[in-house]
């Protein structure tokens, strides 16, 4: 997927030179996560997870293709490069809650936050290896074989989830139509203070995480004026970085220090690669300065993901792993909306340094929002999935049995 992203957006800055158009790459990417997640995730614990991810592979394996033959009869453009990445936003919206409901099937509480770096840290070898390998195929093979090759990695995806074993779980009848079960999920986040605590945090730092995505190619393409080969190691030095920061530095930091403590460090991180972006003009340097972006991304992801599923019962995990996903992916889609037109507005820099103090501003905000959580409420809120309980009753036990901070 990073290498499909990489030559989408060297072929969206080939077909114009529009700052707006590249930026607005990742608010199309992320807007069908705040669409479809939602319903995705009622979905998730209605049917199959692996037979989902596998439907949905298909359908993205079947998206990269048509755009690979798009390309070869020169029937591409910029909007329907901003629609196909539209469309393979969406088969990721209906993928990412099954997939990320998996997880916590099959490790315990006190390794979540081991699992959540994990999974970021394959995800960033992905990172690396894709960018590079996707600039260096667009400058040897052009972009239409990278979407191939993209359309064979989704194909394997498919037959790698059909070998796998779900492990046995005791299954939760529930009585919940579909559109109801929409309803419990309203409910839940109201009773549960914790829970709209993760969904606050996760809000703001998507807003401002999603500068790096919107501006980082603008100042690479459009100042630096970047190669494609060199767009690519842009995006792997952030992969690089993430990598070094799970490996060698997060499982020292959680040893000495809370989440609230490991997500402000990360956010101050964040403060100090936007001034960087915004007056770093030697490629060495910035490229630097993008594995910066990926350690700051890593460590406060992850602890915002293992709160999320220590807040989150068993019952419920595909549609509040959709609510999470659908919070974030909306800031990400109204951040890169809102930096693009900055960018248009005042320029790079300008844009940069404003988001810079805006995120300075907003931990303000946060401090009272704790993600220091211990457990999930699985038990006490067992009412909302048999339907027995009235909705006062689910949340006295809900507020009474609140998630403790550490």
């Amino acid at each position: 997927m990073a290498a499909h992203n990489g030559a989408a957006t060297w072929m969206m800055n080939v077909f114009t030179g529009s700052p707006f158009l590249i930026s607005m790459m990742s608010t199309v990417a992320s807007l069908p996560f705040f669409l479809f997640t939602l319903p995705a995730g009622a979905l998730a614990d209605k049917v199959n997870r692996r037979k989902l991810i596998c439907f949905v592979n298909l359908g993205l394996a079947a998206m990269a293709a048509g755009l690979a033959a798009l390309g070869w009869f020169h029937l591409l453009n910029p909007y329907i490069i901003l629609i196909s990445v539209f469309l393979i936003g969406v088969g990721f919206a209906f993928n990412a809650p099954a997939w990320t409901s998996i997880v916590p099937q099959v490790v315990s509480d006190a390794e979540l936050p081991s699992a959540a770096t994990l999974s970021g840290l394959q995800f960033n070898i992905s990172g690396i290896i894709g960018p590079a390998l996707g600039g260096l195929l667009v400058a040897l093979a052009g972009a239409n074989f990278v979407f191939v090759l993209n359309a064979a990695c989704f194909l394997l995806v498919v037959q790698a989830t059909r070998q796998w074993k779900q492990p046995p779980v005791q299954e939760k009848e529930s009585s919940e139509r579909f559109f109801e079960s929409f309803g419990t999920i309203l409910r839940y986040v109201r009773c549960t203070s914790a829970f709209q605590a993760v969904l606050v945090r996760n809000f703001l730092f998507a807003l401002f995480i999603s500068g790096i995505p919107a501006l980082m190619p603008v100042v690479g393409l459009k100042v630096l004026h970047l190669t494609s080969s060199n767009l690519g190691l842009l995006f792997t030095s952030m992969g690089a970085g993430s990598v070094v920061c799970a490996v060698l530095i997060i499982p020292r930091l959680r040893a000495r220090f809370s989440p609230d403590c490991l997500a402000l460090l990360a956010n101050l991180l964040l403060v100090l690669v936007y001034v960087l972006l915004a007056i770093v003009r030697q490629h060495e340097l910035f490229f630097v300065v993008a594995a910066l972006a990926g350690a700051a991304w890593t460590l406060s992801a992850s602890e915002l993901w293992a709160a999320a599923q220590r807040a989150i019962p068993d019952w419920a995990r595909g549609r509040m792993n959709a609510t999470v996903l659908m919070i974030s992916q909306g800031a990400m889609a109204l951040g890169g909306l809102v930096w693009g037109a900055g960018v248009a507005l005042a320029g790079p820099s300008f844009t940069l340094l404003g988001a810079a103090v805006l995120l300075l501003t907003s931990l303000l905000m946060v401090s009272r929002f704790s993600i220091n959580v211990t457990r999930n409420l699985e038990e006490t809120v067992s009412g909302f999935v048999a339907g027995n309980a009235e909705p006062e009753e689910i949340a006295a036990t809900a507020l009474s049995s609140e998630l403790l901070p550490a």
